[in-house]
């Protein structure tokens, strides 16, 4: 009898990696993830491994084991990600890597392919370039991949994806906005943003297309957005949060919003820009179609639903709090 492909996720208890891994255990494979806390899978063929997949001698053990496939969730530096990419590459058939469609520039009214035009590449900022922000960040360890002298990744920059507990307002997170509105309490927006397009995808319809790449070598030396093409402004996305949890809102300048929530960064070169995702590629490479997708009216009243019966929330930062109070009683 032919043994099962293995797959392991590294860093993946998060909501990408708990929506892909029920996928590849439904496409036969056995499933192993990694993560620095303690997990009980409820499924044969999903495990848990303990341990920090950034610490050197873990990893060795683990990647010991030879997985046919190793998709990466963890969150390097450049420097990190380049001392050890020659031992992911080198351990398993194909090494996924988990990017971001923060990598690209502006696209000037078009929608976003995988050939439109990165930060790094096409960028005149000085202040910016000599940071490792996230979406710079995830371009040079692209460049590192591409430059290694190996063929069996596949690169995959997901949009912005939603469900479980992971949720996000422009550049808010859920232990920043939601904790407030199920507190009853005024939630800020920057009005400049408001007509800002922006594309948010279902944490399900990401697995299932993540998980259709797994030991495809079509997919081998690639490059995915994974993302729905359907769009919205975030006036629109707002209006959604208020109508589904009765949320408060005030809306107040970027400068006031900048100052409370911080992230100048992405708020400039991802949430002030127009997001809108031609997604052909990946809808072919899986054999999908959009109309299959999850709508985002009721994808996000489906997830909100089913957080607010449960609600555990990431610590808030208390001082960030705070900002908020002062910004919504002025």
């Amino acid at each position: 009898m032919e043994r099962r492909k293995r797959i392991l996720l590294l860093g993946g208890t998060g909501v990408l990696g708990k929506s892909l891994a029920p996928e590849l255990l439904r496409q036969g494979y056995e499933v192993a993830i990694t993560s620095r806390s303690a997990h009980t899978s409820n499924e044969r063929g999903i495990m848990y491994l303990r341990g920090n997949a950034k610490d050197d001698a873990f990893l060795k053990e683990l990647l010991a084991e030879r997985f046919d496939a190793v998709v990466d969730f963890m969150i390097y530096t450049t420097d990190s990600f380049a001392a050890r990419m020659q031992t992911l590459l080198n351990a398993t058939q194909h090494y996924i890597f988990l990017s971001s469609y923060r990598v690209y520039g502006d696209s000037e009214g078009k929608p976003i392919t995988e050939q439109s035009p990165r930060l790094l590449d096409v960028l005149d900022d000085p202040e910016y370039l000599k940071t490792d922000e996230y979406g710079l960040t995830k371009a040079r360890q692209e460049d590192l991949l591409r430059r290694s002298g190996h063929g069996h990744f596949t690169i995959v920059r997901p949009a912005i994806t939603y469900g479980g507990d992971r949720f996000q307002l422009g550049t808010m997170e859920a232990n920043e906005f939601l904790v407030r509105a199920l507190k009853n309490e005024p939630v800020i927006f920057p009005r400049e943003m408001l007509d800002k397009q922006a594309t948010m995808t279902w944490s399900g319809d990401v697995g299932t297309m993540i998980a259709r790449l797994v030991l495809n070598e079509r997919a081998f030396g690639e490059t995915y957005t994974a993302a729905t093409a359907e769009h919205h402004s975030w006036g629109e996305v707002l209006e959604l949060y208020r109508q589904y949890l009765g949320m408060q809102v005030k809306i107040v300048s970027l400068d006031t919003y900048r100052s409370v929530v911080g992230r100048p960064w992405q708020i400039k070169y991802d949430r002030m820009l127009d997001r809108v995702i031609d997604n052909t590629k990946i809808l072919t490479a899986a054999n999908l179609r959009q109309t299959e997708l999850m709508p985002l009216s009721d994808g996000l009243r489906i997830e909100l639903g089913l957080f607010v019966r449960n609600p555990v929330f990431k610590p808030a930062d208390v001082e960030m709090q705070k900002r908020f109070d002062r910004a919504a009683r002025e």
